[in-house]
């Protein structure tokens, strides 16, 4: 009788000389790390980059009402937006390529393809000059259109990608089930294989949601005040740009693990539920349900 729990490893088990090896190189590294660590906090020691008078204009409110919180926001509204319309963009341009229609499939992979080949920043330019020479939006918001629209179309071709390639990866049986009960070949890919692609891509989309907010970065350089642009002109003005640069860095650190770990907790979420579902009934409503 095979045991209930199985162990799956992709390697062979270490011995017990192998173990040692592994700890030695663990600790070497360690080492190397915290060496390498402490040349560098010397060399900013030296040059004064430490002292408290570097450090003491962040913990100001001039510096967090007027430079850090107003680019935060920025930050995370771009982002947000991004978000919501690369999904919605991936949505139709993925569900477009596994389309049954020939023409469909060939233009939504002309679009795709095109906008995953053009960097974010030669398209947030593209929008920028476009859009303020077309008049479209006014001035102020020129810049904010460009980096979401840049975004958008990049981060949705590749959510786009991710859909087909999850779709494609699912069992064949899912899309043979849905139409043994009667359903066409797009009511199956809307109704059952997208759902269980979505839950299996889940963690490739965080982290594409993780890029759209660092490359709100880049619109610094089409004048959008978002937080990276708004720390370089603090530190510029206080002379203590790299600690400003710390803390930014250490903002965006909190954001993305926040996210990373709301994506976590959405993913078990979804399992749990799909789990549920799947979950064969007991009792009388089971006996009922196979009657009928």
């Amino acid at each position: 009788m095979a045991s209930s729990k199985t162990q799956n490893v992709l390697f062979d088990v270490q011995g017990p000389r192998a173990r040692r090896l592994t700890l030695l190189f663990n600790v070497v590294g360690v080492l190397l790390i915290a060496a390498l660590a402490w040349i560098v906090l010397g060399a900013l020691a030296e040059q004064g980059q430490l002292d408290a008078d570097r450090w003491s204009p962040l913990l100001t409110a001039r510096a967090w009402e007027n430079f850090l919180l107003p680019g935060l926001w920025e930050t995370l509204q771009a982002a947000l937006l991004a978000v919501a319309l690369s999904i919605a963009f991936g949505l139709v341009f993925g569900l477009g390529r596994l389309s049954q229609l020939a023409p469909v499939r060939f233009v939504c992979t002309v679009v795709v393809e095109f906008f995953r080949a053009v960097p974010v920043l030669v398209m947030m330019i593209f929008f920028y000059l476009g859009i303020g020479r077309a008049g479209l939006v006014e001035p102020a918001n020129v810049p904010f259109w460009a980096v979401v629209l840049g975004l958008m179309f990049y981060n949705g071709s590749v959510i786009a990608e991710l859909i087909r390639s999850g779709v494609h990866q699912l069992p064949k049986g899912q899309r043979e089930a849905g139409l043994v009960i009667g359903l066409t070949p797009s009511r199956s890919l809307r109704m059952i294989e997208l759902p269980q692609a979505l839950t299996a891509m889940l963690p490739s989309m965080v982290s594409q949601f993780v890029v759209i907010l660092k490359d709100t970065a880049l619109g610094y350089i089409i004048t959008y005040p978002e937080l990276l642009a708004s720390a370089r002109r603090l530190g510029s003005g206080d002379g203590n740009i790299l600690q400003t640069l710390f803390v930014v860095a250490l903002l965006f650190v909190l954001i993305n693990y926040l996210l990373t770990a709301l994506a976590a907790w959405l993913s078990r979420f979804l399992s749990y539920r799909t789990a549920g579902r799947t979950k064969p009934a007991e009792g009388p409503m089971a006996a009922e349900e196979m009657t009928v």
